[in-house]
């Protein structure tokens, strides 16, 4: 266990909504920090764990434990979602991850209390609690250049979804490293030195499974390359090898 810290703090809030019966919430956590929680998920108390990001896809969860199987009543997740829109968008300059994030960050906003920031051209979307949601919105007025307004949103618009881009790759089999070297041409030497660098996550947890035979629907996120969701094989060469489908992250 790398962050025993993190460790106890996990183990705190699962044993808060076992004894209390009530549902308790992690903060925002990076995939580092839910491998973390893989690891020590056998020494929780069964109290039950969801794990939810604001939308599909987000690389930045919070744990709740608790089940309203157990506990009788249900809870959302104290997340929300707030819209940057530029004041005038004909002035506007294209907002990038980073700039939102700056902007967030001078408020004096900590990164535990903020999850995934989408951006579409002169948009973007930012999650995070409700409390600092609302401080946002009274808040953040300017993005570099671009005067801005922030607004609570129930709805995240289509171009906020994450897009994808089918591509095929052919292997030997569905190994991840060998399709990780594919889709990312690199060699087999520095596909296993990204998975000893704890590099690759496969479903948010790091892995060092190398072999691992990938199933249908499984996301692979590969640090400094790209993220990708496996989809199968759709055929086969002459040379016996398998055509195989991957949805990549564009």
């Amino acid at each position: 266990m790398k962050d025993d810290f993190l460790r106890k703090r996990l183990l705190d809030l699962a044993n808060q909504a076992d004894r209390n019966g009530c549902y308790t919430f992690t903060d925002f956590l990076n995939e580092a920090e839910y491998a973390e929680y893989c690891a020590v998920q056998r020494e929780l108390p069964n109290c039950g764990c969801t794990v939810w990001g604001g939308h599909e896809d987000a690389d930045r969860v919070m744990l709740r434990f608790g089940s309203e199987e157990q506990l009788g009543y249900a809870e959302d997740f104290p997340i929300v979602c707030v819209a940057v829109e530029p004041a005038q968008e004909k002035f506007a300059e294209a907002l990038s991850h980073r700039d939102i994030l700056g902007a967030v960050m001078h408020l004096g906003i900590e990164r535990t209390e903020t999850g995934d920031i989408l951006t579409d051209g002169k948009q973007g979307w930012l999650f995070c609690t409700p409390a600092i949601g609302d401080y946002i919105c009274r808040e953040l007025t300017r993005i570099r250049h671009t005067t801005v307004h922030c607004r609570i949103t129930e709805q995240l618009p289509e171009a906020a979804e994450p897009h994808f881009e089918r591509v095929t790759v052919q292997a030997a089999s569905e190994r991840l490293d060998g399709i990780i070297a594919k889709l990312y041409r690199i060699s087999r030497g520095d596909c296993l030195a990204l998975f000893r660098a704890g590099k690759i996550a496969l479903g948010g947890a790091v892995t060092e499974n190398s072999s691992y035979q990938l199933k249908a629907g499984e996301r692979v996120s590969v640090r400094g390359y790209g993220k990708f969701r496996y989809v199968g094989i759709v055929g086969s060469t002459r040379k016996g090898n398998s055509i195989i489908a991957l949805d990549r992250y564009v």
